[in-house]
C-alpha cells in the first residue's frame, strides 16, 4: 500500500511503508550533552538537545507502524586504527577524539558518551551501526542490512543536519534509494546550514531528496 505525504518539499512524496525504514543519525550523548564533543569544538548544544522530543514521536511511529528503526553512532575503537590523523588532529578543540572527557573517552565505542541519549534507546534487536566516518555506508554493514530487509525508502532523523544526515543521505541517493529528511527531528549547531542543507535537498526537483514535518510524516504512516 502507497503513502503518500502530499506537503512534502519540493512535491509530494509517496513511499510504500513495507519497504522504507527510518534511520536516526548520530543522537549520541557527545553530539547533545554538555561536555562532550560537541561542547568541546565550542558549540551550545541546546539546539540539538531540543529536537529529542520531536526524534522520540518519530521513532514511536515508525515502530507502530512496523518501520525497520536503524540508529548509528559516530565512534572508532579504542586503538583508533579506524580513525585518520587528519580527522583526529583538525582544529583546535578543547578535547580530541580518544581524550578522557566527563563521558569517558570521546566518540570511541563503548564509552558513555558514544552511546546513543537515553531518550531514544534502541529497542532489542534494532540495528545499530558504528560508523568511523559521517556518511552511516562508510565502511559500515548499512548497505547489507538495507537489502536483507528490501528497503527502497528512507526517513532520516538525527544530527547534525549539514555533516552526518547530509552526507548518508546523500549517499543513499547515489544508491538508489528515495530519501525523505524530517525537518524538525534534524538539527544543526547552526541555524543557517541547517536551512541552507534543507534547501540543497530539495532544490531542482529533490536532487538528493525530500524534507517533510515529522507531523506529516506520522499521519501518512498512521493513514
Amino acid at each position: 500500500m502507497i503513502a503518500t505525504i502530499d506537503t512534502a518539499d519540493p512535491f509530494a512524496f509517496a513511499f510504500d511503508p513495507g519497504t522504507t525504514a527510518l534511520i536516526v543519525i548520530d543522537m549520541q550523548r557527545d553530539f547533545i550533552e554538555p561536555g562532550g564533543f560537541g561542547a568541546a569544538l565550542g558549540n551550545d548544544v541546546t539546539p540539538l538537545q531540543a529536537i529529542v522530543p520531536t526524534v522520540a514521536r518519530l521513532i514511536s511511529g515508525a515502530r507502530a507502524a512496523g518501520l525497520p528503526v536503524i540508529h548509528t553512532r559516530e565512534c572508532h575503537r579504542p586503538d583508533l586504527s579506524d580513525c585518520p590523523p587528519a580527522k583526529r588532529l583538525r582544529g583546535a578543540p578543547v578535547l580530541r577524539i580518544g581524550d578522557p572527557g566527563p563521558m569517558g573517552r570521546i566518540l570511541i565505542a563503548g564509552e558513555p558518551g558514544a552511546e546513543i541519549v537515553p531518550a531514544l534507546a534502541p529497542l532489542p534487536g534494532e540495528i545499530v551501526i558504528d560508523k568511523p566516518g559521517k556518511g552511516a555506508f562508510h565502511a559500515t554493514a548499512l548497505s547489507d542490512h538495507l537489502a536483507r530487509l528490501g528497503i527502497r525508502s528512507l526517513i532520516f532523523a538525527g544530527v547534525t543536519t549539514e555533516v552526518c544526515v547530509q552526507t548518508t543521505m546523500r549517499e543513499a541517493n547515489d544508491r538508489g534509494f528515495d530519501c525523505l529528511l524530517a525537518e524538525d527531528a534534524t538539527e544543526s549547531y547552526f541555524p543557517a546550514f541547517k536551512a541552507a542543507t534543507l534547501a540543497m535537498i530539495r532544490a531542482q526537483g529533490a536532487i538528493v531528496g525530500w524534507t517533510a514535518p515529522t507531523t506529516a510524516i506520522l499521519e501518512a504512516l498512521d493513514a
